[in-house]
């Protein structure tokens, strides 16, 4: 290992991301009652420019007034080159700082725009005499962002997540897609041709470089990675093929824009019992084997060691932290 050491974000359980639009504040409650790790109040693309004080008012309301439980909740404002985000973060954690986990910040270009959301919420965390830290959350949703990922991702202690946001992602790219995430029949591969002539054509990932780049830059800087909007609803197969691949890159969730991606993106990144029990034998092994001053040894015919410790630890942690339903204290950094 490195001898610099990477500070980790605060544990937080975040399989499913639901997205809540902040003008219909009659989904809140239903919100609030869901299985979704995280819920985020969008001040954002979802809600009309003449409802943009509306929805910051019962975003407000929704922070003060709703049972959240052990829920994460998080308040989507608007981009630092609109005319709302100021307001935005004023009135929300002024307002609902108490039970305000994190700010997501959408279309984040540079490390300056992370800065400059840090300096108002530490100032105001300041005047308020406030211990707590509130965290936040950075959208790559850009050309700029996705070139600039090493320095956001390092930009304030504040931050927690990455998320992908694939949609604004490939209008930036002018991608030839009009969908948000999934597949592209225009993204494939035609494999040479076989003695009778014949080819065959794979479909492959379009946005599998940019979350993997993601993954990368979140894991260096200790945040968590979350894959972003899967569009099609409907499409139940499409989304779980896609919150797999995720998991399999290295992401800890995906975000739910409707209810029914809920459950299947807990499913997906929710650790199989059999690998949690597969990594309590793999740390009891290597416990017993520490003991008697071995460095490595073999369980069910395959090597493991240091590093066999390292995957088990992280299985298991992320299967506790299931359990128990919620956020963990540990490793929480702070702001300053």
């Amino acid at each position: 290992m490195s001898f610099t050491a990477v500070p980790q974000a605060r544990l937080r359980l975040n399989r499913s991301t639901l997205a809540v639009p902040g003008s219909r504040a009659e989904f809140f409650e239903k919100a609030a009652r869901s299985v979704a790790d995280v819920v985020f109040i969008d001040l954002e693309d979802s809600v009309a420019p003449d409802e943009k004080d509306k929805a910051r008012k019962n975003a407000v309301a929704a922070l003060n007034e709703i049972d959240w439980g052990r829920k994460t909740v998080a308040v989507r404002i608007n981009g630092l080159d609109t005319p709302y985000m100021y307001r935005d973060l004023v009135d929300v954690v002024e307002q609902g700082g108490g039970r305000l986990d994190m700010i997501m910040m959408p279309k984040v270009g540079t490390a300056a725009d992370v800065y400059a959301v840090d300096m108002l919420v530490t100032q105001i965390e300041q005047a308020k005499g406030w211990t707590r830290c509130i965290g936040l959350e950075l959208i790559i949703e850009s050309a700029l962002g996705l070139a600039n990922i090493e320095s956001v991702a390092a930009a304030s202690k504040r931050t927690e997540v990455l998320h992908l946001g694939v949609a604004d992602l490939a209008a930036s790219l002018r991608a030839r897609t009009t969908g948000m995430g999934g597949a592209n029949p225009g993204y494939t591969v035609l494999t040479d041709k076989r003695a009778d002539g014949r080819r065959d054509t794979h479909w492959a990932d379009p946005w599998h470089y940019a979350l993997a780049r993601l993954v990368v830059a979140a894991r260096a800087n200790g945040l968590r990675p979350i894959d972003g909007p899967f569009g099609d609803f409907t499409d139940a197969d499409g989304y779980r093929a896609a919150a797999s691949r995720a998991a399999a890159l290295g992401c800890d969730g995906k975000w739910a824009i409707h209810p029914s991606q809920i459950e299947m993106a807990n499913a997906e990144f929710t650790p199989p019992k059999a690998d949690v029990d597969q990594a309590r034998r793999i740390l009891d092994a290597m416990a017993k084997a520490q003991k008697e001053g071995k460095g490595a040894v073999s369980l069910d015919g395959k090597m493991i060691d240091a590093a066999s410790i390292r995957q088990a630890e992280a299985v298991v942690k992320k299967s506790e932290l299931i359990e128990a339903g919620g956020a963990s204290a540990s490793g929480m950094r702070h702001a300053g």
